[in-house]
């Protein structure tokens, strides 16, 4: 049997895609660039927003939020890369 492709999940790369509910089946018309066969999982947009968007507990929550307030003071005195040069490397780590 032929190993289903990987789900994919959002990103800044695509937008969300809307799909609409009729007669207990998704319906989904928006284009996409997504290879025929793609995997694509739908989460209902009020469960996401119940679970807070993410599933960071209390102290991932505050270490994100330090990690942010500290990239923030980064930037004031110009420690800072192109967005280019971080997407790249952002990449080369996948």
């Amino acid at each position: 049997m032929a190993k289903s492709p990987e789900p994919i999940y959002a990103s800044s790369a695509m937008p969300p895609l809307k799909a609409r509910v009729h007669n207990g089946r998704l319906l989904l018309d928006e284009p996409t660039d997504l290879p025929e066969g793609q995997v694509v999982e739908l989460v209902p947009f009020d469960d996401t927003l119940a679970l807070g968007a993410d599933d960071l507990d209390d102290e991932d929550r505050a270490e994100l939020h330090a990690a942010l307030r500290e990239s923030i003071e980064e930037m004031k005195v110009g420690n800072t890369i192109d967005g280019a040069q971080a997407l790249a490397e952002l990449r080369a780590h996948r």
